[in-house]
């Protein structure tokens, strides 16, 4: 089998395609992100996806399926317990998670919290399952006259803190995360942590790029760490580092929305250094899946296909190219959280990929095991590798 010197994995997030065979156990029966988007907006104009095989993978409108596809096209169903970020990265990283991570339909119990403000040496507003928009709406004002900051929840096991720049400064904000990181272990080991920075005037807040996201630590190791254990670059960008707690990176590149992402996916590409590009496009889920935005969502994935080629065209003749996604995110649901989806799969390169379709995997971990393979990494963690299946010449 051919070996590749680079392996380039970009992570649409919460871009689904429906058709999870476990949806009904999550409340998510007939959650399709991809297919239920096209239908709301009246169909999506993505000619390069769609040369990739995306409309094969689930009914699309204005994506017809094609029998000429660029490269492999397929699915990942996830088989880890769960539908949220971290749950979904780790496994396409190699690693399953045989326990859910904690939720708090209820908020979390008064033992955390008042640790947690005992730490931090002030009270806390909210408390409860929320939209991250609507809360500030609602606690927004009252956060800026107390100093309190704002915490809250959601269906993902998330421990998220709201604050105004002007009243909770950036460093401050981070090293109330770093606490709560620290209290939240054993039975209350939330998946993240995350920072929620906003500013603005009530009634118009607007939340900024600066949030961050501070992660359990992979219970193994994952591709990343494999590739940078045999000397190999690890290049992180947007969330990534935050995902898997900054191990196993060398060089990252936080970058805070879609087209930044795409720029620095680009860069590191051109830099040349055998390895492992990782990148996560969070726009697709914070800006609009969450916020039951079809058009906004439509808009993002027309804007990243317009893209494509740029990325394309810009891998050199050893690099080999997944897109994949983390979960699904239907905004045209009641729901605002995360939906249980397959998700696409698609392997592109310069290495002579043949237009085949790969099939449904039944692991998000086979595609870590197939980027091990690819790279000539000896493979200990979960998943199969499909390499085989590729054919990549030279």
């Amino acid at each position: 089998m051919k070996t590749v010197n680079r392996a380039v994995i970009i992570v649409l997030d919460s871009v689904g395609c429906g058709d999870a065979p476990d949806a009904a156990a999550y409340g998510d029966e007939g959650s399709n992100t991809l297919g239920n988007i096209a239908r709301a907006v009246g169909g999506l104009n993505l000619p390069h996806m769609q040369k990739m095989g995306l409309g094969n993978l689930t009914d699309i409108q204005g994506v017809p399926p094609t029998t000429d596809t660029l490269g492999a096209y397929g699915r990942l169903t996830e088989t880890a317990a769960g539908k949220d970020t971290t749950t979904g990265h780790w496994e396409l990283g190699g690693v399953r998670l045989e326990k859910p991570f904690p939720t708090y339909p209820n908020g979390f119990p008064p033992e955390i919290m008042s640790e947690f403000e005992r730490r931090i040496g002030r009270g806390t507003l909210g408390n409860y399952p929320a939209s991250g928009t609507e809360i500030i709406k609602e606690l927004g004002e009252e956060h800026m006259r107390t100093g309190k900051p704002i915490v809250y929840t959601s269906a993902d096991s998330v421990f998220q803190i709201a604050a105004h720049t002007d009243i909770i400064p950036l460093e401050e904000l981070y090293r109330e995360c770093e606490i709560a990181r620290e209290i939240l272990t054993g039975e209350h080991a939330v998946g993240r942590v995350i920072a929620r920075p906003f500013i603005g005037e009530p009634g118009h807040f607007t939340r900024t790029e600066d949030r961050r996201d501070f992660s359990l630590t992979p219970p193994g190791d994952t591709i990343l760490d494999v590739v940078k254990k045999a000397g190999l670059e690890v290049m992180a960008v947007g969330k990534i580092e935050d995902i898997f707690a900054h191990r196993g990176i060398t060089q990252s590149n936080h970058t805070g929305n879609n087209m930044a992402g795409v720029d620095a996916t680009i860069a590191f590409i051109k830099q040349g250094d055998p390895g492992l590009i990782f990148t996560n496009l969070v726009d697709f889920d914070a800006l609009y899946g969450h916020r039951n935005n079809p058009r906004g969502y439509a808009d993002a994935l027309e804007a990243f296909d317009r893209r494509l080629p740029e990325i394309l065209d810009a891998l050199l003749p050893g690099d080999v190219l997944f897109i994949t996604a983390d979960h699904g995110n239907d905004p045209t649901t009641p729901s605002t959280d995360h939906s249980r989806e397959r998700v696409p799969k698609f392997v592109a390169g310069r290495m002579a990929l043949p237009a085949m379709s790969s099939g449904t995997r039944p692991r998000f971990s086979d595609l870590a095991a197939t980027a091990a393979d690819l790279l000539g990494l000896d493979w200990r963690g979960a998943g199969e590798s499909f390499a085989v299946e590729l054919v990549i010449g030279d």
